[in-house]
């Protein structure tokens, strides 16, 4: 059974809401409504699950079908967002997400983020370097710890000026940087700590490598890589059922999906040289409303899920990934890593 707000979604499906049928005092019933189709649902709820959903249903239908005054606060700079020209039945699913508000994009949520914050240990004399810095949510959180400097590289236009913009709230030196995360441009050992979310997920095996060879370039000896991904679990999970995780991920989220397992991941890694000093792992509940209102708060949730009730294409995609996100909800998780490349060169060590 979906949690309320997602039943939501479902109810608003079968057409416009009938004001009268959710408002007694106008001397309506459920009845005269066209969500009676969905009853049956209704009844297997309990009393605050029923009021939830009938809040969520009134507000929608406050705002009047067929109005269009209602402003989606959370888009209001939706044309620099990162895909913003992009089709809504055919984006990536991370950017549909983000189009509807939501701000938090990573598989482990907020708190995952900010444990590989932790394992960076970031303090005043770091130079950053974020690979695919996204809308620059985990930007902002580690800014918050006062680097020396911050560069963020993305090869896409407007989360490069999504980055530039943070420069205005911190006195930390903000660049941001229009290129690939396997290609920075960045000088050897530049930088102190290099760390990328929810990207190398997305890529096959030979760029995965690149990327990380990337970083270790980039990193001076002693710096620390961090990592945030989608992962599987358990380790020995056959070949073929991997497949097919990835073959619903890649047409859910319609971009393709590579995740690994712990062992896949942390093999990436010291492959390329470095050495893995820390390893957590958390549930991937990202469509989950405990989970969403932990990363987005009470009002962001639901702002993203009044923006996806009135879009009919928005919601049956969202619906759509979730339904795989639960499919496979044991066999999915957040991984995050931190690492670190050591003093001595491998060679020099040998």
């Amino acid at each position: 059974m979906e949690e309320a707000p997602f039943v939501a979604f479902r109810v608003l499906d079968v057409g416009p809401v009938a004001h009268t049928g959710l408002n007694p005092e106008a001397g309506g019933s459920l009845k005269d409504t066209r969500v009676n189709s969905c009853a049956p649902v209704l009844t297997t709820l309990g009393p605050g699950r029923i009021l939830l959903l009938m809040m969520i249903i009134n507000i929608v239908s406050e705002l009047g079908h067929g109005h269009r005054r209602f402003t989606m606060q959370a888009l209001e700079n939706d044309s620099v967002l990162p895909g913003s020209k992009l089709d809504a039945a055919k984006m990536p699913g991370h950017w549909l997400l983000a189009r509807m508000g939501k701000k938090v994009l990573r598989p482990g949520g907020l708190t995952l983020t900010r444990r590989m914050l932790d394992g960076l240990a970031i303090g005043p004399r770091d130079r950053l370097v974020e690979l695919a810095p996204g809308l620059g949510a985990t930007a902002r959180l580690a800014l918050a710890r006062r680097p020396a400097s911050y560069v963020g590289v993305d090869r896409d236009g407007d989360a490069v000026a999504l980055v530039r913009r943070l420069a205005a709230e911190t006195a930390t030196v903000v660049e941001g940087k229009k290129g690939d995360a396997a290609n920075t441009g960045l000088a050897d050992g530049h930088a102190s700590v290099v760390y990328g979310e929810a990207m190398l997920t997305m890529q096959p095996a030979n760029a995965k490598r690149r990327i990380v060879q990337e970083a270790f370039r980039v990193l001076a000896p002693g710096g620390r890589y961090g990592i945030h991904e989608m992962g599987l679990r358990p380790d020995d999970m056959p070949e073929g059922t991997k497949d097919t995780i990835m073959k619903d991920l890649s047409e859910a989220i319609r971009v393709g999906a590579r995740p690994l397992t712990i062992s896949e991941w942390r093999a990436v890694l010291e492959a390329e040289g470095f050495e893995v000093v820390t390893q957590e792992v958390s549930p991937m509940h990202l469509l989950e409303p405990r989970q969403m209102v932990r990363d987005e708060g009470v009002g962001g949730t639901l702002r993203i899920l009044l923006n996806i009730a009135r879009n009919p294409i928005a919601r049956r995609r969202i619906l759509g990934m979730r339904r795989v996100f639960q499919r496979y909800e044991s066999a999915l998780c957040g991984v995050m890593l931190v690492a670190r490349k050591p003093m001595i060169p491998a060679t020099l060590a040998e």
